[in-house]
């Protein structure tokens, strides 16, 4: 599938809430996204009638969704955050002003939902990017880099490891909290796996959690042979699934065909500490090694021969690389490279 438009400086941009509408919650912490997106990238954000209602019908939520593809003076989409029933949204959605007009589409998590029913009809996306979670602060380098790159250049931009990451969360009730810096630690690197190859290919995949409820209802879905080349992005939530249910999954997608697909398998940092409860370090570590173990374990049943890399930082933790989601990356296991073709 085709990257989607680049944009240029001054254009409109849709912010949207087709899960949960976050910004009506904490409206201050959503009004410094927008001043980010206008301040710092130089386009208008534009929001929809849900954008700040929660609890909103699937239907309206999905209305907003299309209006904003059909209107052509917005440029680009981007979700305000995640949720948990972003899935009940699909059914309303008509992919006829999608495909007419493919503009690129910006959120991760529960919006793995709509990336992968984008992706199913042949539109590209990026995987990364919803406001109220990464725009809210200082834009890290790394995430303004891939920002940038995504909806404005054509390039070939290197993903590196991060010197250090944090996987604490702000106050949003306290905006002023927004403005202290989240203590960091030293990241941990990437981990490769059987870097044998060279891989290109266009990215499929997202959250676990949610990869699993589409399987489960088998409606979006294509035949497995249809990711055959893929390269898969794998990341999961706060809600820090054990490592026997990350098997699990992944075992349900090897035995409905879809996991022997991908001769590549990128996986984020795991997010291993849930606000209030803090875990120690050493506890934590543990939650990441024992993940990355029940990844190989589900592997050596339905891919043995998969090139993976752990430890990359394009899921819950900060900073967060933006990633191409149907376009196009290069994994270069011999020189230890990651490349998005933006």
């Amino acid at each position: 599938m085709d990257a989607p438009a680049k944009l240029q400086p001054g254009d409109r941009v849709a912010v949207v809430s087709p899960s949960w509408a976050g910004p009506g919650v904490y409206p201050a912490t959503h009004e410094r996204a927008l001043r980010r997106i206008r301040e710092d990238l130089g386009l208008e954000p534009v929001e929809f009638p849900t954008t700040r209602t929660p609890g909103a019908p699937a239907a309206d939520r999905a209305a907003d969704l299309m209006a904003a593809y059909a209107d052509p003076t917005i440029r680009a989409v981007f979700a305000s955050i995640g949720g948990d029933d972003q899935i009940t949204v699909l059914p309303h959605l008509d992919p006829a002003p999608f495909r007419a007009d493919p503009k690129p589409y910006f959120g991760y998590s529960d919006n793995t939902n709509l990336l992968n029913w984008l992706w199913t009809h042949g539109v590209a996306g990026y995987h990364g990017g919803s406001t109220m979670v990464h725009l809210t602060r200082r834009l890290h380098p790394a995430h303004l880099t891939s920002l940038r790159a995504a909806l404005f250049e054509t390039t070939d931009l290197p993903i590196t490891e991060v010197a250090e990451f944090s996987e604490e969360e702000s106050d949003w009730a306290d905006p002023a909290s927004l403005d202290t810096p989240q203590p960091t630690v030293p990241s941990p690197g990437w981990v490769w796996h059987q870097p044998g190859s060279v891989v290109t290919g266009p990215t499929w995949g997202g959250n676990l959690e949610i990869l699993h409820w589409n399987l489960a209802a088998g409606r979006w879905i294509l035949p497995a042979e249809r990711y055959a080349g893929s390269i898969l992005l794998l990341e999961t939530s706060e809600e820090m699934p054990p490592a026997v249910e990350v098997f699990r999954m992944l075992r349900n997608a090897g035995e409905r065909g879809l996991l022997q697909q991908f001769p590549a398998v990128l996986v984020a940092t795991a997010k291993a500490a849930v606000f209030g409860a803090p875990a120690p370090a050493g506890e934590r570590a543990r939650y990441r090694e024992d993940q990355r173990a029940a990844v190989l374990k589900a592997l050596a049943v339905y891919n043995p021969s998969a090139m993976v890399v752990f430890g990359i930082d394009f899921g819950h933790t900060a900073p967060q690389w933006i990633l191409p989601y149907g376009g196009r990356m290069t994994v270069d296991g011999p020189n230890r490279t990651i490349t998005a073709h933006f």
